[in-house]
């Protein structure tokens, strides 16, 4: 048997989240993720925000925060980037936080400039190159996105501009080659991220509603690999992108 065959629907394992980690009193139905440290520290700085529980490993602890937007109570944090760990922050947020439904977004290398350019991406299925979807979900090369129609229409409603599309999800960020590049546009991935499989084949298994988006930021469609805003994304536009995810928490 594969590694990739080792899927086991029980849903009790060995560790459990809940084993070491308690419910807070202050539940909150939504969460937003986001990866990036400035729009954390924009937040608590400018925003009325609580810790109502935290993440704590050998990296240091990552506090779940709540705040208050246009009267509904909504729940973030930074998750870290790769599969893995951000599988497990979100196993430790619906312990924690009581959470019955998340929203993600986060940057992702472009692989077709020519449909995503300007555009928010809304992805439809995910390339599961990564190891940590295999242990909550089926053997399958892709996983759907479960709610992406749901979000595409509320970025109608919002007036965003946005492309549908599959992405890849691969934890070798130094692994992305050209010809396996080309296998995925070929199959019609338009980007590239390290978690969107992974996230949502947590939500399918613990029953929770994902709305994930992402934005270009450096570029592989091309001769040479082009950098872009990957390196200097100013905080100004990040928090147009959290805005975003405000606004989609309303609605959903």
């Amino acid at each position: 048997m594969t590694i990739i065959h080792s899927f086991d629907p029980n849903k009790k394992a060995i560790i459990n989240p809940e084993d070491m980690l308690e419910r807070t009193d202050k539940t909150v139905d939504i969460a937003i993720a986001t990866f990036s440290h400035k729009i954390i520290e924009v937040l608590i700085k400018n925003t009325e925000v609580e810790i109502i529980g935290e993440s704590v490993s050998v990296n240091g602890t990552q506090p779940f925060y709540k705040m208050k937007y246009k009267g509904k109570d909504i729940a973030f944090y930074m998750t870290l980037v790769g599969s893995s760990i951000t599988a497990a922050m979100l196993e430790e947020a619906i312990v924690i936080l009581g959470i019955k439904k998340l929203i993600v977004f986060g940057t992702c290398g472009v692989l077709n400039k020519d449909i995503t350019s300007g555009k928010i991406i809304v992805p439809t299925e995910a390339y599961r190159d990564e190891g940590t979807s295999y242990h909550y979900v089926e053997p399958s090369d892709y996983i759907k996105l479960e709610n992406s129609n749901q979000l595409a229409s509320i970025l109608d409603e919002l007036n965003v501009s946005h492309v549908k599309g599959k992405i890849w999800t691969t934890d070798g960020i130094y692994r992305e080659t050209k010809d396996n590049m080309k296998k995925r546009k070929d199959e019609g991935c338009i980007c590239v991220d390290m978690e969107c499989s992974a996230i949502q084949a947590v939500c399918s298994f613990r029953n929770i509603e994902l709305y994930q988006f992402v934005y270009g930021a450096d570029n592989l469609d091309a001769d040479n690999w082009d950098p872009r805003i990957l390196r200097n994304h100013h905080i100004s536009e990040k928090m147009k992108y959290m805005n975003l995810a405000l606004e989609i928490a309303l609605r959903i």
